[in-house]
């Protein structure tokens, strides 16, 4: 093997998602610092067949990131390229980390228009896998790229733009890993902004039977819903002018917020009958007054995502979310034995003509329900899921790319009208296949 740049992967290293729900053991182990490595890594698993992932923070809480073959973690390749001040757009290497981003571009009083909750997160990866947010007159994250440039399996370097490639470009602003790896994303910013975020009580008839208000009122509406219960917490984060202020309290926040809530998760993964109490006193504990933030933007769209857990979250034209909801709320009234952690997260998106977005062509509902895993420990979900994902379906739902489901090729070629296209290009982008795993394997075939 004659290398002119001499790449060294890493034998022996574990990868783990974030929730540690998913893992796998690459044969080597790249973190490469320029694109003369990277076509290295892929000239030597064309050698020897194997297989290539890229992955970024490794947040997904799935086995999307997951390979036995050669693993490429671009966390080395993580600069800020440009910054465009006239038209508000920064150009930067696919792996840096958004919370790094978040900082440089306050620096040059820019800032995204929308962030996920999690900021330790790849700039490819988020687009990659369809992260968002909530608020209707915002698409999910990729909609604010403007360029990319991808390189292909054959070393080849592509710039893509609505003018360059615009095929590409629509298939790879949510390119699921498959198609190539991500050097650089450009995107469009807007002047930073502090969000004013206030929290307050409500019930799930008020929420319903109001979403039209709630949608008009603020920009990044989103509620959380306490299953076994009607219990709301309604949040209105809007743009502000006023002084940055903060209602954290670390007492409630850690001891109680998080301690204490593991503590009774785990006690109720013996009592599973608990889990509705729990849902309600938490509710009364840390939900039932009006609480108000003021920060910076990037401050109030990111929190912690505390403990470890299993998720699901798809996205339902936006007319069927009161329909939808209450029938997993009829459906946990109707089967005791059936539980739920609190909270189901109900956010909205801007609908898109990104190919595989869950909010192709329309305007959406994301509604994301969690299992915790109190010290680690698994609780039964299976009934659940399977209940939410049937209601989710009949729905004409979509699920999110980054996070478990049980769809299959035959699921996405009725979901997606664009996916034969997204096929067309991923088979001509990688006709052989490297850029495979377990997970795309099902998604394709």
């Amino acid at each position: 093997l004659l290398v002119s740049v001499q790449v060294h992967g890493q034998g022996g290293v574990k990868f783990q998602n974030w929730a540690k729900t998913y893992g796998s053991s690459p044969e080597l182990y790249f973190q490469p610092t320029s694109v003369e490595e990277i076509r290295e890594i892929l000239d030597m698993a064309r050698q020897r067949d194997k297989r290539v992932k890229v992955v970024g923070g490794g947040h997904s809480p799935s086995d999307i990131a997951c390979t036995d073959d050669f693993m490429i973690q671009m966390g080395k390749m993580n600069r800020v390229l440009k910054v465009d001040k006239e038209k508000q757009q920064v150009t930067v290497e696919g792996g840096i980390f958004l919370s790094d981003l978040n900082v440089e571009l306050n620096k040059h009083g820019l800032a995204l228009a929308n962030l996920g909750a999690v900021s330790e997160v790849a700039a490819a990866g988020v687009i990659g896998t369809g992260t968002h947010n909530t608020g209707i007159k915002h698409g999910i994250l990729p909609t604010q790229v403007v360029a990319l440039t991808l390189l292909t399996a054959s070393g080849e370097i592509l710039e893509c733009s609505e003018s360059i490639n615009a095929d590409i470009f629509q298939a790879a602003r949510l390119h699921l890993g498959c198609l190539g790896v991500v050097l650089t994303v450009t995107f469009q910013c807007v002047p930073q902004f502090h969000l004013h975020e206030v929290a307050f009580p409500s019930t799930l008839t008020e929420v319903l039977d109001h979403l039209e208000d709630h949608l008009k009122r603020s920009q990044y509406f989103r509620f959380l819903w306490f299953p076994h219960s009607e219990n709301v917490s309604v949040i209105y984060q809007d743009p502000t002018n006023k002084p940055p202020s903060s209602a954290a309290n670390w007492l409630w926040d850690y001891a109680v917020g998080y301690y204490l809530l593991e503590f009774l998760l785990w006690i109720s993964t013996f009592v599973p009958s608990l889990v509705r109490w729990i849902n309600r006193f938490f509710f009364w504990l840390l939900f039932s007054s009006r609480v108000e933030n003021i920060a910076i933007s990037y401050k109030i769209f990111n929190y912690e995502c505390r403990f470890k857990q299993h998720v699901q979250d798809w996205a339902i034209p936006i007319e069927k979310t009161k329909e939808a909801l209450l029938e997993l709320k009829a459906a946990l009234e109707n089967n005791p034995k059936m539980v739920a952690h609190y909270p189901v997260e109900v956010r909205f998106a801007r609908g898109d003509e990104i190919w595989l977005s869950p909010c192709f062509q329309r305007d959406s509902c994301y509604m994301n329900i969690i299992m915790y895993r109190p010290y680690g420990k698994n609780v039964p979900r299976l009934n659940y899921w399977l209940t939410y994902e049937g209601i989710m379906k009949k729905h004409g739902g979509r699920p999110h790319w980054a996070k478990a489901h049980s769809c299959t090729r035959k699921d996405f070629e009725k979901m997606y009208p664009a996916f034969p296209k997204f096929c067309s290009v991923r088979e001509k982008l990688d006709p052989t296949g490297i850029f495979l795993n377990t997970y795309l394997e099902k998604v394709f075939y």
